[in-house]
């Protein structure tokens, strides 16, 4: 054998290197191989014979063995022996001359050579184990009362070592003939020999071809022979290396081999002794009865182990190894001196230790049973596995496991294979039991008794003790599956709560060690103002005030000026308390908040108060801002309370409350407080809606200033609210506010809430039953309403705010996220971070495929992609969004009229909710979790979405609909009502390739990869599965081309490439849940539910936006009406206008049944939240502005036809609206909405053909010549933006003229208008646009689309009356009017302003209450005089102003300086005006927003 095979077999153990190696230093100690023949080293050994072998100092002298010594400084030991050499002698060098031992010596004496038995017995350690004494804690048999008994034995490991591997071979035995059936051991203490039996196989008897021995001898009498030396075959047996029996021979007096076999007939007989150096004959005999069996029977040296007998510690350990065999191994008899033991099944023999540990745990005073049969968790997993589960006794992983009928006390890979896979099962149950438990797998084994039999191929260990498997579980060649039905009977055992009970202790355990105490004075917590009495004897008589941040704080230390700083303390937390009741013990250990609150207040873990002499602080005041998150943050103090100190709460006057008022209402010195909203929304209903009084909002905390902070403790009883002593009941509201697993009966506590609920601060005692159902509920209201969006318009709050910034706007042009954030932030009352309404916005304009099908806001730049879910989006600042062509064609501009506005702080702001024409919650879908709710619902196809609208139109029946993803290349199949499958796309394309195209929706690309990439590298546990992989994806498809073995590809076709890559997803519509139309949260099964529910809501605005167009046209008619009548009068001398007071004017209008139109009802009903000016005439006289503002030369014959002739225009308008229905208007709203959807597929298309998608030119001119002539129509249907008549005062909206057809012999101007960009969702502004005369088109003039044209009837009369040059410019986003210079016209007589909507595109923003509240305050009041008017500066040929009229403030000034005919230009669009010149129109196309125009009403053209 040479060196290098031995290097493998042993090793020198360091402990025995020191004492055979005098005067080596320990880094040097190697390890050698032993190979060298006994002769080499005789003379060195017969000349150390007086040194005694340290491992068995009790050995007799007179053994003829040799020993072979070397006592210099370093030794290397070899053999090369056969196993037939003379047996040498333990060696023990002599300790005496310990560092000197190599002095004197030849080289040839230091180093020697031994042979493989002599190193056998001299380094013991490595083969099998220590030969000393070793005392410990095991499980052992007692012979006297026949169990399982774990207690302290003394035992020679090396001893039960040789005795094992004898059971170990006869036990393998079973694996090669299953016909084995007995197996028999003999103990015979008295003759010290053990013998061991099996009826298996025998051991062929005959001559081994190569070594010309007997086979029999071979085995057990030469060392390195076994049968397991091919590692390509699959072996289950224990033995591997070639030792095994021989070192139980090696160590023996005398080894007795006896085998028959019945295939040769014969049996044979063979006895070795001293150590195996000497062997008999062999004796071989004939068969006749043709039996098998293989006995061993040895003497054991017991000099060599120290030992002088088989003690009863040694012979319970070999008894208890018996009784292992007849456990482990399956269907054999075993007999133990004689005696058939009663254990046949593993399951039985584990029981052994059950009953064991059951009487321990009795004598040891826990109670009888304590660990019972009916704990032990039973299975038998395949011919391979069994496996049994108990809990621990002693709360520390237990394991009793064998592999192969060997006993691996220490356990290894199959242990922990079982113990990991069983404990990470138990996780589940537990975290769902309690979350907050903090749990590792790690701990849940501490509590875990497992039981292992396996039958493992070609195991390996670490040691030829074989104490430990080190064989991965990837080469165990079977697997053990823990079934569900045996991890739910080991839940049964218990030991669920158990981990619980020990995590709640040892959480309790750490948690001490944050306490705090009764100290006068801590240091630390830099922020606290601490109160100078607290924690001392008058700490009890001390209030900590624990405020919402650190601006509360300020307003409370100027409090103190009042109060002083002996007994009151204030401390800020940092936003909102954890929730204890559902925080892990890392959470509570490591939040600084809780930690600080101890301390501060002095509070102990597991402490229960009965008083407060035992705190720094008395009492705790809690000081929030007076709105949802403050009311949150309250009850979650309260929580931290009840859920650690709830005695603390049963001490009256503990916890207190300081309210302060949320509004301030102020009417001179009068001022009035209201603590809460609906307090004050009850008392402005019963006082005119606060008019005239001073409205203040002080929500925050940090809105009072230091002095209100002094007015406020310098009434400290006002202020304070005492929370009552809890009662019963009262811990269980707080639990079901808290506890996450309380979600169901949340939603009931939700569902009865009813809206007008708010908590009475009147009281000086506030319930804790009160705060639960009175206050705290309306923050969980408040968290479901901007978490869960509403059925009709599919919008949450936030969402909601960004489309309503955009529509006030007028978003035309591009805009950055993060400026647009701050403009919703400031319009819309967004009171949370601008990153949360940044990410809104960004989530709105997402269009990749799974986000929204579709978008209502242009993704201008880097908005995110499939790749990670929308993440790798920019930065805020660098990108830019707008409004999408199809966003007003979903959202009509006609429904801004008559929604509902919310306000806020006083300030309109978003509607209650949009109407879109279809229900976008089923476009775009919704994912949002609230407080007892949440709610998941898909995307649908818009087309199917339409039709189902239009079926239910007709009467029919809708058609079942099911999720569509815009752009998806996958499969959505349905397996049941509420689930569906979602397929991606593969495919093998060859042997080693398959190809990826398209995975499961909202699976993302990088996670994808990340998947592949662990498919790569595979662990430890599992080989890799693929080779390698490639990336071929494009901004909107997926494509993985996947490289494989045939190994790999073999393995996965078997699991099924589908299952195995990935590529299905499950989708449920089982959580559609939105609030309903009347508020309340309500889930829905379907989406035609949905679509039901929508279609009435959608329905009821299309009447309300009906009557709205026909209220409008008729106070337009009546306005009309009456100006003409006034005219007629006025002429015919029955009203008298000049040199009258105006009072005495309004009068007599009243007496004559003429009809006020207020300026700012008007103004108000359109959602202005601006005030109008007040003309210089207060009172009621500004609301006949429409008739005494109108011009002199107004006052004609010609002026009265044409004010009949617009009222008639009127009355067809009104009768063309009269003839459509809703749905009628609906239908066209659809069609519009679909053309746009068609534009957008279409683009997808050519985008995924690889073309680039362009509108055509053709069909976007038609657009804007639809939009255009929109305007003309709109316009006419609200025309009572201005209020003073339009002769004098602007109309609110910029008036965007139209193109008509005109006389050819006339042409007054050529249109200037921009470019429009439909693509992008803007149409962009027209710089200067002129209206031609009517009579004749010219050749570029636009024309309207027949269905606009069938809706509307356009009136073009022969002879214009009026000459209208309009002049409008870009700046959108000024608010106040400005004046500008006056373009002159040599025929003009009079002027007035126009202030409107330049852009063509939002020409139904007429209705909009968004336009009509910023463009409401028609002139700035600048214009009070002629001198600031624009007109001062115009040609002489313009009129100047009068004197009296120069009185006139704002806009109602300017219409009474003019002299134009007093109808509303918005209802004669029809009318050309003259032309301008060309530098005319070049100077107007620089003039800023609001320009004046010029009207010519004479008849004389």
């Amino acid at each position: 054998m040479s060196d290098s095979e031995d290097d493998d077999v042993f090793e020198i153990e360091d402990d025995d290197s020191d004492a055979f190696v005098a005067n080596t230093p320990p880094a040097k100690k190697q390890k050698v191989a032993a190979a060298a023949k006994s002769k080499s080293v005789a003379a060195a050994a017969s000349a150390k014979a007086s040194n005694k072998p340290k491992a068995a100092p009790k050995k007799a002298a007179g053994s003829k063995a040799k020993a072979a010594v070397s006592s210099a400084g370093q030794d290397t030991d070899t053999d090369d022996g056969d196993g037939d050499s003379p047996v040498s002698k333990p060696f023990q060098p002599s300790l005496e001359n310990n560092g000197q031992a190599g002095k004197g010596k030849s080289a040839s004496e230091m180093y020697q050579k031994l042979s493989q038995i002599e190193h056998i017995l001299k380094r013991p350690d490595s083969y099998i184990g220590s030969v000393q004494s070793l005392t410990q804690d095991m499980w052992v048999f007692n012979s006297n009362t026949k169990k399982m008994v774990y207690k302290t034995v003394t035992f020679v490991p090396g001893f039960f070592k040789i005795f094992d591997e004898i059971l170990v071979n006869a036990a393998d035995n079973k694996i090669n003939d299953s016909s084995m059936d007995t197996f028999k051991v003999a103990i015979d203490r008295e003759k010290k020999s053990i013998s061991v039996m099996n009826n298996g196989k025998g051991i062929p008897i005959e001559m081994h071809s190569k070594e010309k021995m007997w086979i029999p001898e071979m085995i057990f009498g030469h060392l390195l022979t076994s049968s397991n030396y091919d590692d390509d075959e699959k072996k289950l047996t224990g033995g591997r290396n070639g030792y095994g029996a021989k070192l139980t021979n090696i160590y023996s007096l005398e080894f007795t081999v006896e085998t028959a076999d019945k295939n040769t007939g014969q049996k044979f007989v063979q006895t070795f002794s001293e150590n195996m150096s000497k062997r008999s004959k062999p004796k071989i005999t004939a068969n006749p009865k043709n039996e098998e069996y293989t006995k061993i029977t040895y003497k054991p040296d017991l000099a060599r182990f120290g030992m002088t007998e088989i003690d009863d510690d040694t012979f319970s350990l070999l008894t208890k190894r018996v009784y292992d065999m007849a456990g482990t191994v399956r269907g054999v008899r075993v007999f133990l001196d004689g005696t058939k033991l009663k254990v046949d099944g593993f399951k039985k023999y584990v029981e052994m230790y059950l009953f064991a540990a059951a009487d321990a745990a009795t004598e040891a005073g826990a109670g009888a049973g304590a660990v019972s049969k009916s704990s032990v968790v039973f299975e038998q997993v395949n011919e391979r596995w069994e496996i049994a589960f108990a809990l621990a006794p002693e709360q520390e992983f237990t394991q009793v496991s064998f592999v192969n009928s060997i006993s691996t006390i220490k356990g290894g890979t199959h242990v922990e294979s079982i113990a990991s896979a069983l404990a990470e099962k138990l996780l589940v149950p537990i975290l769902k039991k309690n979350k907050a438990a903090t749990v590792k797998v790690s701990q849940i084994k501490n509590h875990m008794w497992v039981f292992v039999n396996a039958l493992i191929e070609n195991p390996a260990f670490d040691s030829q003790t074989k104490e430990t498997l080190n064989t991965k579980r990837s080469h165990f060649g079977s697997k053990c599956p823990i079934s569900e039905d045996f991890v739910k009977k080991v839940i049964k055992t218990g030991i669920v709560d158990e981990v619980l009970s020990w995590a709640k202790f040892k959480q309790e355990k750490d948690m001490k060690k944050t306490d705090g105490g009764k100290k006068a004075r801590i240091s630390g917590i830099l922020k606290l103002e601490d109160a100078n009495l607290a924690g001392t004897k008058n700490g009890k008589d001390c209030t900590l005030i624990l405020t919402e941040g650190d601006s509360a704080k300020s307003m409370v230390v100027s409090g103190f000026d009042i109060v002083g700083r002996d007994r009151f303390g204030v401390f800020p937390l940092r936003g909102k308390l954890l929730n204890v009741r559902e925080a892990t013990g890392e959470q509570l250990m490591k939040n600084q908040e809780i930690k600080n609150l101890k301390q501060i207040m002095g509070l102990k873990e597991g402490v229960t108060y009965t008083s407060v002499d035992k705190l720094r602080y008395g009492s705790l005041m809690i000081m929030t801002d007076q709105d949802h998150d403050g009311s949150h943050i309250k009850g979650l103090l309260i929580n931290f309370l009840d859920h650690f100190y709830p005695s603390l709460l049963k001490i009256p006057g503990f916890l207190v409350e300081f309210i302060t008022p949320i509004i301030r209402a102020v009417k001179g010195k009068v001022v009035k407080d209201f603590y809460t909203l609906p307090e004050f929304g009850e008392w402005r209903e019963a006082n005119n809606d606060a008019r005239g009084w001073y409205i203040k909002y002080l929500k925050g905390l940090g809105t009072s200033d230091a002095e209100d902070g002094k007015k406020y403790f310098s009434d400290l009883g006002k202020h304070m609210l005492t929370f009552d002593t809890i009662k019963e009941g009262d811990r269980d509201l707080i639990d079901l506010a808290f506890n996450k697993k309380k979600a169901d009966d949340r939603k009931e506590w939700l569902r009865l809430f009813k809206p007008g609920t708010f908590l009475d601060q009147s009281i000086k005692t506030i319930p804790y039953s009160d705060f639960i159902n009175k206050e705290l509920i309306l923050f969980s209201m408040a968290d479901n309403i901007r978490s869960i969006p509403s059925v009709v318009d599919g919008l949450k709050p936030g969402q909601r705010k960004v489309l309503y910034g955009c529509y006030l706007k007028k978003l035309k042009t591009e805009i950055k996220v993060v400026q647009l954030a701050g403009f919703i932030s400031e319009k819309a009352a967004y009171h949370h971070g601008d990153v949360s309404l940044q990410t809104t916005i960004i989530g709105l304009a997402q269009n990749y495929i799974g986000s929204n099908n579709i978008n209502l806001l242009v993704p201008s730049g880097q908005y995110g992609s499939r790749a990670e879910g929308g993440k790798d989006h920019a930065a805020p600042r660098y990108i830019f969004t707008n409004l999408t062509p199809i966003n007003r064609t979903i959202f009509h501009p006609h429904d801004d009229a008559v929604l509902n506005y919310l306000t806020d702080d006083n300030d309109t702001v978003e509607p209650e909710w949009y109407v879109p024409v279809i229900p976008m919650v089923l476009v775009n879908g919704a994912d949002g979790i609230g407080t007892g709710w949440s709610t998941q619902i898909p995307n649908y196809n818009p087309a199917e979405i339409v039709d189902n609208i239009r079926r239910i139109m007709r009467g029919e029946p809708q058609k079942r609909i099911d999720p569509w993803f815009r752009g998806y290349n996958g499969t959505i199949t349905r397996n049941a009502d509420d689930k569906y499958t979602v397929s991606g796309r593969l495919e093998k394309t060859d042997d080693e390739t398959v190809v990826v195209t398209e995975l499961p929706i909202r699976k993302w690309t990088i996670d994808y990869k990340a998947m592949l990439e662990a498919w790569i590298a595979g662990t430890d546990k599992t080989e890799p599965l693929i080779k390698s992989y490639d990336e071929l994806h494009t901004a909107q498809s997926v494509k993985f081309v996947v490289k494989m073995s045939s190994k790999q590809m073999k393995s996965a076709e078997d699991e099924g490439l589908d299952k195995r890559f990935k590529i299905h997803s499950t989708l449920s519509v089982t959580n559609m849940v939105c609030f309903d139309p009347q508020g309340r949260i309500k889930r829905y099964a379907t989406p035609e539910q949905i679509i039901e529910e929508f279609y009435g809501v959608r329905l009821e605005y299309y009447i309300k936006r009906k009557e709205k167009l026909i209220n409008e046209i008729n106070d337009q008619y009546e306005k009309l009406s009456n100006q003409a009548r006034f005219v007629q009068m006025c002429i015919d001398g029955e009203l008298v206008i000049s040199n009258r007071k105006t009072a005495a004017i309004v009068d007599e209008l009243r007496k004559l049944k003429f009809r006020p139109f207020p300026i700012k009802g008007a103004a108000r009903e359109a959602g202005e939240d601006e005030d109008v000016l007040d003309e210089e005439d207060d009172g009621l006289a500004s609301d006949y502005n429409y008739l005494l503002g109108m011009a002199i030369r107004s006052l004609t014959a010609e002026k009265v036809q044409k004010l009949l002739n617009a009222q008639e225009e009127k009355r067809s308008e009104l009768d063309e609206l009269l003839r459509k229905t809703p749905m009628d208007l609906w239908n066209v709203d659809l069609d519009s909405f679909l053309a746009e959807w068609e534009l957008i597929l279409k683009k997808d298309a050519e985008i995924a053909a690889g073309s680039t998608f362009q509108r055509s030119k053709t069909k976007g001119k038609a657009l804007a010549t639809k939009a255009l002539a929109k305007i003309k129509k709109g316009k006419a249907l609200d025309d009572d933006d201005d209020d003073s008549g339009d002769d004098f005062v602007a109309p609110s909206k910029k008036v965007a003229a139209v193109k008509r057809k005109a006389p050819a012999t006339k042409p007054k101007i050529e249109p200037k208008v921009e470019e429009m960009d439909l693509e992008d969702g803007l149409i962009k502004k027209e710089k200067s646009v002129k209206i031609p005369p009517a009579t004749k088109p010219k050749s570029k003039s636009a024309v309207l689309s027949d269905d606009e044209i069938d809706k509307k009837p356009i009136r073009a009369p022969t002879k214009p009356k009026a000459k209208i040059s309009a002049v409008l410019t870009d700046d959108e986003e000024e608010e106040e009017p400005k004046p500008a210079k006056a373009v002159p016209k040599s025929k003009t007589k009079s002027s007035i302003v126009l202030s409107g909507d330049e852009n063509v595109e939002d020409d139904d923003d007429d209705y909009s209450v968004m336009m009509a509240k910023s463009k409401a305050k028609p002139v700035s009041s600048t214009s009070s005089t002629s001198k600031k008017s624009p007109r001062a500066t115009s040609k002489p040929a313009v009129k100047k102003p009068t004197a009296a009229a120069s009185k006139k403030a704002g806009a109602v000034k300017k219409k009474a300086e003019s002299d134009e005919e007093d109808f509303d230009l918005s209802m004669d669009m029809d009318i050309p005006p003259p032309a301008a010149s060309r530098s005319k129109r070049a100077a107007a196309a620089t003039k800023p927003r609001y320009v004046p125009a010029y009207v010519d009403l004479s008849d004389d053209e």
